[in-house]
């Protein structure tokens, strides 16, 4: 595929913002199409393509790509210090969180400027997944339920705002996104019957603005997916992913977790809305303007809250405004996100247990292969295709580039009861094989197919720039670069870890810098004068 430069244009509605953003007191209204001097939300802008403009470094010299800088954390060991969050970066400073942490650093030497510890009473510590800033407010959730702001400027706390029930084991990982004077904040949770939600605050004070639940109110059509009113009110659809937002149409993007009981779907017959699903929220009420379910009745714990990318592009020879997700159930989707309409339904990786696809374009469950007590070999694993770590879409190929895993397990029903609490059942793993995987938005097409050496997944995300290159992790600690458009490699460097968050890229006194994050590290790269 030659590289073109046809589809150049920024997503309608959002203006390139350019020397704006140095100001420290940054406006969340012109926060979109990341600069090349800031990189001002954790999903780089508001289209989630993690795209960037920057070609410095491209495909003829990223061979001579140098270690600049290197921040070592040291906060502990495990889930508590593993850096998934994607730093935030504005006037020069980087701002990233790990549960009940959070680090300002220099973006051009990696001098620690301020930490902040919040002192934890309780809550899951699995991960962070990023800050929010506005103005010159940063905000972050905490394991033990709490939405809290701190000014950017030496770190100290302006406020704090409970978001959940830290005894009915709900707890914050996901990042906060600023949508002019909403902050947007989900909410993780599995081991008890519970509903997922999502909410906004205020950003001056905290104060709840409005919640909207995973769930259809009694009454409404949609109920009927669940047996009972019991059922659907205890039936989660967590909210602990990435968000994307198109201000032209005013509408908020995000995917919600797996029903409730996981794995054990006997109590809870029917299509469970509004788990596993695609939705689009006004942001200004909360009220729900559409929905496509990913996988009705799941039974397999494929949360559908991985990234959704918006792309304007053409279908059939017409402009449109899509949506597209590689959902964790091996699926890839393109939706229309004026109105949610499927456009598209494709795997992208091995997947077993559909029987084919409905009118709408949703996967139709096959009851062989839902977890039985003997056991069922389903593909993809729990861990599933593609998981949280975002994908990223270049305009300048048309490709979505996500990192792919082809899995096999085998699901088990470990308690049989009509009603198990929680956790009703789990997988064991077999074989699995993971690649970088480039798709055609407008077929579902694999354009090129690169197999990661090794077995397991990797958890990372993925950056393409317009230097023709795709950065992404495989699964034996190393940090890759490869050709944007035929999916050779052509640099990597070990980082001792796993890679754990996802890459991304800026510009500062006129050298482009990659930075990436491996357990509690964080590396800066640059092209640095010989």
């Amino acid at each position: 595929m030659k590289l073109t430069k046809l589809v150049t244009q920024p997503l309608l509605g959002l203006a390139v913002v350019g020397s704006g953003l140095l100001s420290q007191a940054m406006e969340p209204a012109k926060v979109s199409g990341p600069p090349k001097d800031a990189w001002p939300m954790t999903i780089g802008d508001y289209s989630g393509r993690r795209f960037s403009t920057l070609a410095q470094i491209n495909d003829a010299n990223v061979n001579s790509l140098s270690l600049a800088w290197v921040y070592r954390t040291n906060s502990g060991s495990g889930f508590t210090s593993s850096i998934k969050a994607t730093p935030v970066l504005v006037d020069g400073i980087l701002y990233f969180s790990v549960p009940d942490k959070v680090w300002a650093v220099d973006a051009r030497t990696g001098h620690e400027v301020w930490n902040f510890t919040w002192t934890s009473t309780g809550g899951i510590h699995i991960g962070s997944r990023g800050v929010a800033i506005s103005g010159n407010s940063l905000y972050f959730e905490t394991p033990d339920c709490h939405l809290v702001a701190l000014n950017t400027k030496d770190g100290k706390e302006r406020w704090r705002s409970s978001i959940c029930d830290l005894d009915q084991m709900y707890f914050g990982s996901a990042a906060p996104l600023v949508i002019n004077n909403h902050i947007i904040a989900g909410v993780s949770g599995d081991d008890l019957d519970t509903p997922g939600y999502i909410e906004s605050h205020d950003p001056e004070s905290g104060k709840l603005q409005w919640r909207w639940y995973a769930h259809p109110q009694p009454g409404e059509p949609e109920a009927k997916t669940w047996p009972s009113t019991e059922a659907m009110l205890h039936g989660g659809g967590m909210t602990w992913g990435a968000y994307a937002y198109d201000p032209e149409l005013n509408l908020l993007y995000f995917g919600t977790g797996n029903p409730q009981p996981v794995i054990a779907g006997k109590g809870r017959e029917g299509d469970n809305l509004y788990t596993e699903s695609i939705i689009a929220l006004n942001p200004d009420t909360g009220k729900l303007a559409w929905y496509f379910q990913v996988s009705p009745h799941d039974t397999h714990d494929w949360d559908g809250v991985e990234a959704p990318v918006l792309i304007d592009g053409e279908i059939d020879g017409k402009p449109r405004k899509l949506l597209a997700q590689a959902s964790r159930n091996g699926y890839f989707f393109v939706l229309d996100r004026t109105n949610g309409k499927n456009i598209l339904s494709k795997t992208f990786a091995k997947a077993n247990w559909a029987k084919g696809l409905d009118a709408k374009g949703q996967p139709i469950p096959n009851p062989d292969k839902m977890p039985q007590i003997d056991g069922v070999l389903v593909s993809p694993n729990q861990a599933g295709a593609a998981n949280w770590p975002p994908p990223s879409f270049s305009p300048l190929t048309g490709l979505f580039y996500v990192n792919a895993t082809d899995a096999y397990s085998v699901y088990y029903i470990y308690d049989n009861d009509i009603k198990p609490e929680g956790w009703g059942g789990n997988d064991h793993g077999g074989w699995s094989q993971s690649a970088l995987r480039a798709i055609d938005y407008k077929t579902g097409e694999i354009k090129w197919s690169h197999t990661w050496e090794g077995s397991g997944g990797p958890r990372s995300g993925v950056l393409s720039t317009a230097g023709n290159l795709v950065f992404a992790a495989d699964s034996s600690s190393n940090f890759v670069a490869l050709d944007a458009v035929k999916g050779q490699p052509l640099w990597h460097t070990n980082l001792g870890a796993g890679m754990s968050n996802s890459p991304m890229t800026y510009e500062l006194d006129g050298t482009q810098f990659l930075v990436v994050a491996a357990g509690d590290t964080l590396f800066g790269f640059a092209m640095l004068a010989k």
